[in-house]
């Protein structure tokens, strides 16, 4: 129903306009009594042999929705209903931030893709922790990020604020130095200030009670060096895995015709490079840490080959708004046939 009907209507209007609208139908539906409970035996696929227990947390099943869907943390508890084993908000930054001038969103319908230059668009830290107290049980990642005029050389700073804000209230932390909507964001995957960054907020870190999982989000654009540099800063500062991967600026192989928009391009032409880059972490690593592993997976086998390429989880976004959430649903029926 969603691809022949509700999609096709969707798709007639304004991309981000519809993700408004859609939060808002979302939200209203879930309020009505018996709702949650159609959605969850709809989409949610309840087993123990989908669990996966990772840096000290338990997760229901190893599909999770990536950052930038639910960025305010406004919907994560309605959102969890369809089914994913876990929710990344963000990324969050500091102080509220507009975010880049619209029109900043494109499908590109041709090759199943999204182009977005949102700007980490965002309401700031402190609004988004509010509604994170009222999480009801959902695993919680928190995408953390810098504001758009804070300098890289205080960048540290912005990351910090937003980690100490949010402890509390997520389960795991996602550093994300990889967007390439931020004016200089990625000269922060360099190996010295990336180094610098996550020392800095593993010092935090150990000094709560109880530490909590850091991971490093990773741009598929990265040379096989840059990815050894990777592999070294993980094990230098001791974080807990890494997500690959974000969006990318290539256009290779890209049919639409707004294919030159400038921004982050998310969708199927990103699944082979970052299945790619799953596996050259995993094998030049030895699996020393987990992956997350997130980039055009629109069918269950998608998913199940970043598995075997070497993924511990995996993430949806693009994937769920072309396909809908049967997509949730599918990738862990075909993980419990593979069990």
């Amino acid at each position: 129903m969603y691809k022949a009907i509700i999609r096709p209507i969707l798709f007639w209007f304004d991309p981000e306009k519809v993700h408004h609208f859609t939060f808002s139908l979302i939200r209203t539906i879930s309020k009505l009594p018996g709702c949650k409970s159609l959605f969850k035996k709809m989409y949610l696929v309840d087993d123990k042999k989908l669990e996966r227990e990772l840096f000290g947390l338990t997760f229901k099943n190893p599909v999770g929705l990536a950052a930038g869907f639910d960025k305010d943390a406004k919907l994560y508890n309605e959102l969890s209903n369809f089914g994913f084993g876990f929710i990344e908000i963000g990324t969050l930054t500091p102080k509220p931030q507009d975010g880049n001038p619209k029109k900043r969103l494109f499908r590109l319908k041709e090759d199943s893709a999204i182009i977005n230059r949102m700007g980490f668009n965002n309401g700031g830290v402190v609004e988004a922790v509010e509604r994170l107290k009222k999480n009801k049980g959902v695993l919680i990642g928190g995408n953390i990020g810098k504001n758009k005029i804070t300098p890289n050389e205080d960048a540290v700073k912005d990351y910090e604020i937003c980690f100490n804000a949010l402890f509390d209230y997520v389960d795991y932390f996602v550093v994300n130095v990889s967007s390439p909507n931020t004016p200089n964001l990625r000269a922060l995957q360099d190996k010295e200030p990336l180094t610098e960054l996550l020392k800095a907020l593993q010092v935090l870190n150990f000094q709560k009670p109880k530490s909590k999982p850091i991971l490093l989000k990773i741009a598929p654009d990265l040379t096989n060096e840059q990815l050894d540099d990777i592999i070294d800063i993980v094990k230098i500062t001791k974080i807990d895995g890494v997500i690959a991967t974000n969006t990318t600026i290539s256009r290779d192989g890209l049919e639409s015709s707004n294919k030159s928009e400038v921004g982050g391009m998310s969708g199927k032409p990103l699944k082979t490079r970052s299945t790619e880059v799953i596996k050259y972490l995993s094998d030049k690593s030895n699996k020393a840490f987990p992956i997350i592993g997130v980039g055009g997976i629109h069918t269950a086998e998608d998913a199940l080959e970043k598995i075997e390429a070497g993924a511990d989880l995996v993430q949806l976004y693009t994937g769920f708004i072309y396909e809908g959430p049967k997509l949730i649903t599918s990738i862990n029926k075909a993980l419990l046939q593979k069990a």
